[in-house]
C-alpha cells in the first residue's frame, strides 16, 4: 500500500513537473514574440529596426552563455576543432542570423496571428529541404500531407485583412533559412556525433550570428540609427527583451531534456492558438473565419504529421527492443573463447 502510493507520488510530481515545463515554455515563447511585435510595431513602441533587435539579443545571449558553460560550469562545452566549428558551426550560425533577422522583420508588416499561420509552413519546408539533402525518404502519402498544410495557409493568406505582399516574402523566407538550418544541424553536427543543447548552441552560434548581422547592420540601419539619433537604448525595454529571449532558450532545454521535442512540438500548438486569439482580443488584429478555416486545416495536417512521426519513432523504439533478446540468444548460442580452444585440444589429443 505504502509502496503503491510511494509510486503514484512520484508519478504525480513527474506529471506536475512536465506540465509546469511545458507551462514555461508557452509562457516565454509567447511573450518573446509578444514583446519583439511591441518594440518593432510603428503603431506600438516604434523602433522598426529588426537587425539591431536581432544583434542585441545574440550580444547579450552570448554574454549568459559564455557564463554558464566557462564560469559557473552549467553545462559543458561539447570538444570542438576550429575546422570543425568553422566548417560546420559557422553555416549554422549565417542560416540562423539569416532566418533572425528576417522573421523579426516580418513583425513590423504583419499581425501576430498570419505571422503564426504563415510558420504552419515550417514542416513542409524542412521535409522539402530533408528529401532535397537525402535526410528523409519521399513518400507521396506525407507529401500529400504536406500539399495540404500548404494549402490551409495558401486559404488562411486569402483570408487575411491586412495581406503585406513584402511581409510575407520575409516570414517565408525566414522558414526557408530555418528549415535549412535545421537539416544542416542534422548533415553537419548530428551526423558526426555532436549533439548541442540550446545553451551551448548559443555559447557557439550566437556570436557567429552577432559577427553575421553587423555587416547588414552598418549598411542598412546604422546610417538610419545616427540620423535619428535612436540608438540611446532604453535598457529597461531592451534588457527584459533579451533576458526573455534567453530564458526562452533555458526553457527549451528544460522542456526537451525533461520531456520530448515531440511535447515541444505539441505545445507548440497549444502556444500559437493562444498567440492567435490573444492577437485578436488583445492587439485588436482583424482575424477572419476564412483565417481560421485555412490555419485549422493546415493546423490538421500538422497534427498528422507529428502523429505519423510519433509512430514512427514508437516502431523504431519497438524493432529495436525485439532485436535485443535475439542478438543476446545468439550470443548465449555462440561457444565461449575458452571451449573453443578445449574442444580443439580434445580434437588433437584424439
Amino acid at each position: 500500500m505504502g509502496k503503491g502510493g510511494a509510486l503514484s507520488e512520484g508519478v504525480l510530481k513527474k506529471i506536475v513537473l512536465s506540465y509546469t515545463y511545458v507551462a514555461i515554455w508557452i509562457f516565454l515563447s509567447f511573450t518573446v514574440i509578444v514583446y519583439n511585435k511591441y518594440i518593432l510595431d510603428r503603431k506600438l513602441y516604434n523602433w522598426p529596426y529588426p537587425i539591431s533587435l536581432t544583434m542585441i539579443h545574440m550580444a547579450f545571449c552570448s554574454s549568459l552563455a559564455y557564463l554558464l558553460v566557462r564560469i559557473f560550469k552549467v553545462v559543458d562545452p561539447v570538444t570542438m576543432s576550429w575546422d570543425l566549428y568553422l566548417k560546420s558551426v559557422v553555416p549554422i550560425g549565417l542560416l540562423y542570423s539569416l532566418s533572425l533577422w528576417l522573421s523579426n522583420s516580418a513583425y513590423i508588416y504583419l499581425s501576430v496571428s498570419f505571422i503564426q499561420m504563415l510558420k504552419a509552413l515550417m514542416p513542409v519546408a524542412v521535409y522539402t529541404i530533408g528529401v532535397m539533402f537525402k535526410k528523409e525518404v519521399f513518400n507521396s502519402e506525407t507529401m500529400a500531407n504536406m500539399i495540404s498544410i500548404s494549402i490551409g495557409v495558401g486559404i488562411a493568406a486569402y483570408g487575411e485583412a491586412k495581406f503585406d505582399s513584402w511581409g510575407v516574402i520575409l516570414q517565408l523566407g525566414a522558414v526557408a533559412f530555418e528549415a535549412t538550418r535545421l537539416v544542416m544541424i542534422q548533415i553537419l553536427l548530428t551526423s558526426k556525433g555532436i549533439t548541442l543543447n540550446p545553451i551551448t548552441s548559443l555559447y557557439y552560434v550566437a556570436p557567429c550570428c552577432l559577427v553575421f548581422l553587423f555587416f547588414p547592420w552598418v549598411f542598412v540601419e546604422y546610417p538610419i540609427l545616427r540620423e535619428n539619433s535612436s540608438y540611446h537604448l532604453d535598457y529597461v525595454i531592451f534588457g527584459t527583451n533579451s533576458f526573455c529571449a534567453f530564458a526562452l532558450n533555458l526553457a527549451v532545454f528544460l522542456l526537451v531534456g525533461k520531456t520530448s521535442a515531440l511535447t515541444m512540438n505539441v505545445a507548440g500548438v497549444v502556444k500559437d492558438w493562444l498567440l492567435i486569439a490573444f492577437s485578436w482580443s488583445v492587439i485588436m488584429d482583424t482575424v477572419t473565419p476564412i483565417n481560421l478555416f485555412g490555419y485549422a486545416l493546415a493546423f490538421l495536417g500538422v497534427a498528422y504529421y507529428n502523429h505519423s512521426k510519433l509512430m514512427a519513432l514508437k516502431a523504431k523504439e519497438a524493432q529495436k527492443k525485439s532485436q535485443q533478446p535475439d542478438e543476446e540468444a545468439g550470443r548465449l548460442l555462440e561457444p565461449r573463447e575458452g571451449e573453443n580452444i578445449g574442444a580443439k585440444k580434445t580434437e588433437s589429443q584424439n
